[in-house]
């Protein structure tokens, strides 16, 4: 079979950018010329969750897990000599999604490029953030209607755009199950198509334009055969849903067009080169079906557990996809599944379980009724903390991890300081410079003028995206541009769902938790209390929450008071918190990196108020150079992904309790 009559190979993404635009728009450059056939920009946490480089909960998040972009000129120097017309751009944005398209259409404007050719992704799933990845920052009314407005704006401007990729990456992460990540997924779809449809802005006859523009973004576990069928019974519902809720008759409108990156937290730091092989699988699942085949495909670096990943890192991922595009012969067959009973079984059982959720959560009001009453949000801790529980427990295996834990050493991590590439801590100041000579140089009055405008659009019901787009000729930034909408709209919390997640974990006599709660309970007496009070805090704004909440729940079960209010708080308010409710403890969970600036800052507020007796731990992604200087510092104790044992966690916290009180060490074991 020849070359010509293979099929076109999906579109291969590496997920990148850090430090600078500079320093983005080499590594992107350097990506394109090894073969990458699309771009796939990550943006720094302030830029996600709308604050400039120079707010106090940006302060070490900027250029920590993308890039920082701010105004105009940053978007222009991250794709500075990449000509925009010829790519295909996703963008892993959200609540700020109508803020960077508009730069990115700006961009491709002074480029010379037709609109009408621009192709690629703003992600823009705000439901999902509610439920996972925590960069949310509007209510949820207000973020549909921006969704809603982008849609229609870019259905008539930008026609080849993918104005949102409706996402179950996060909720698979989150612990979802199969069926909660097509339930879910398929919900916020119908709410964002309903509030579309509602809108008026786009007539009937032209609703087919809107759907034929819904793209996916899915995530791929490493149950090869369950993920494949997830991704056929994925386009049966959406081809159902679409035809019958929507009237869509043109079958390539109703295609399910989707991108994927494999699981990335399922990766392990304990012996990461197995990562390597858990990372071909999930791409296998969802590109050996034909019929379910992913449109574009990123994957993790096999050391994504460990830190951020150098370039060499990220080529070996680009490898991977590349190997099996044009070594294989996977492109040169129709779909090998067909006809399979086992596959069409399965199928078959998860489209059924999941339009029975679908239907539950449609009597419940919808996606932003189920988000606001804490539904979808109680149900994903639940699954998460039950999948912990098989790990811990041993009935869920993972090879290095609770299972075949002997290794010979391993070359790859021989300097794990080396392993990884790590971020100049200089680099904010330059940023945060930077930002200020843009704001110095800017025509103010246009600028103010430009805000007021989109404020104005925001408060009645006109299209905000013309508004915002001249805020981006206007100089305006990512902070102002924000604060202004937050100022119409307000912010929003999300429901932590950690008080309504049932028990996960027995406590039954002689076990684990037993004997946790046993030492907490005798330390609580120790010093006089009912129970322990646990503060567990996410400082700064990483809103990976899913281990914090776990550590939370877990607290709670072996009988620990606890203290979580949720993602994006500053040291100062973790340090008042942690006074004000007199805890024994503070837990801070960060994995975006800036441990090493917001972990101390919690301890020095602490030491300063007095508070020497509470002991200050920290988990999250930190590198063994990392950890040791947060213990020099003072941190009680540190814990990363390779420490899986949740209630070993708890009983230490219960050992550093006792120590920082002066009590003897009990001798319960645990």
């Amino acid at each position: 079979m020849t070359e010509r009559q293979k099929d076109r190979p999906w579109l291969m993404r590496t997920y990148a950018g850090h430090s600078t635009a500079e320093a983005s728009n080499e590594l992107y450059r350097r990506n394109l010329a090894k073969g990458q056939t699309g771009l796939s920009v990550a943006f720094d946490l302030p830029t996600q969750t709308g604050y400039d480089p120079d707010h106090v909960l940006a302060r070490g998040e900027v250029g920590r897990v993308g890039v920082p972009v701010s105004h105009l000129g940053d978007m222009r120097r991250l794709f500075q000599d990449i000509p925009l017309e010829q790519m295909n751009t996703s963008m892993t944005i959200n609540a700020t999604a109508m803020w960077l398209l508009a730069l990115y259409q700006v961009v491709a404007e002074e480029q010379g490029a037709d609109a009408d050719k621009l192709q690629g992704t703003t992600q823009n799933d705000i439901v999902k953030e509610y439920l996972s990845r925590g960069t949310h920052v509007f209510p949820p009314g207000p973020s549909l209607r921006l969704t809603t407005d982008m849609i229609t704006y870019t259905v008539n401007r930008i026609p080849r755009w993918n104005p949102i990729n409706i996402c179950s990456y996060h909720l698979q992460e989150a612990g979802a199950t199969p069926v909660q990540e097509i339930a879910y997924a398929m919900s916020t779809a119908i709410a964002v198509l309903d509030a579309v449809r509602d809108s008026g802005q786009v007539p009937q006859e032209r609703f087919g334009d809107v759907v034929a523009r819904i793209s996916f973004f899915v995530n791929a576990g490493v149950r090869f055969i369950e993920e494949m069928c997830k991704m056929r019974a994925f386009g049966r519902i959406w081809d159902r849903v679409t035809r019958e809720r929507y009237d869509v008759v043109n079958p390539k409108q109703r295609r399910f067009r989707y991108g994927v990156q494999v699981n990335s937290l399922g990766l392990t730091e304990a012996q990461p080169e197995n990562n390597v092989q858990r990372i071909v699988l999930e791409m296998l699942a969802v590109t050996l079906s034909k019929d379910a085949r992913a449109r574009a495909v990123q994957l993790p670096a096999w050391n994504e557990a460990l830190g951020l990943p150098r370039p060499w890192d990220q080529q070996w991922s680009l490898r991977i996809q590349q190997v099996l595009a044009h070594e294989s012969d996977l492109l040169e067959y129709e779909d090998i599944f067909a006809g399979s009973h086992v596959i069409e079984a399965k199928v078959e059982e998860l489209v059924t379980e999941s339009l029975a959720e679908i239907d539950r959560i449609q009597q419940m009001g919808g996606a932003m009724a189920a988000v606001e009453s804490g539904y979808l949000k109680s149900e994903l801790v639940s699954s998460h903390a039950a999948r912990r529980a098989r790990i811990e427990g041993g009935e869920e295996k993972i090879v290095g991890v609770n299972v075949y834990e002997s290794t010979e050493p391993n070359p790859l991590t021989a300097d794990l300081d080396a392993a990884i590439m790590t971020v100049d801590p200089e680099n904010e100041a330059r940023v945060v410079a930077a930002l200020h000579e843009w704001r110095d140089n800017r025509d103010e009055a246009r600028a103010t003028e430009a805000l007021a405008a989109l404020k104005k659009a925001a408060a009645g019901t006109e299209n905000m995206m013309e508004a915002t787009v001249e805020c981006v000729r206007a100089g305006v930034t990512t902070g102002e541009w924000s604060w202004a909408l937050r100022d119409v709209f307000g912010e929003f919390r999300a429901p932590t769902g950690v008080s309504s997640a049932p028990l996960a974990v027995t406590a039954e006599p002689g076990t684990p938790l037993a004997l946790v709660r046993e030492k907490a309970a005798r330390t609580a007496g120790d010093l006089g209390v009912g129970r322990l009070r646990l503060l567990v805090g996410k400082p700064g704004l990483d809103g990976h929450s899913n281990g914090a909440e776990q550590i939370a729940v877990r607290a709670r079960d072996a009988g620990f008071e606890v203290v979580y209010q949720g993602i994006r708080l500053t040291p100062e308010q973790i340090t008042d918190a942690a006074l004000a409710e007199d805890v024994h403890c503070v837990g801070l969970s960060v994995l975006s990196g800036s441990h090493a600036e917001l972990v101390p800052d919690v301890l020095t507020r602490l030491r300063e108020a007095g508070a020497t007796d509470i002991p200050v731990i920290a988990g999250g992604i930190i590198p063994p150079a990392d950890a040791n200087a947060l213990i020099a510092a003072g941190v009680a104790a540190v814990f990363t992904p390779k420490d899986f044992g949740i209630t070993e966690i708890i009983g230490r916290i219960v050992d550093e309790i006792r120590k920082a009180n002066k009590l003897d060490p009990l001798e319960v074991p645990a």
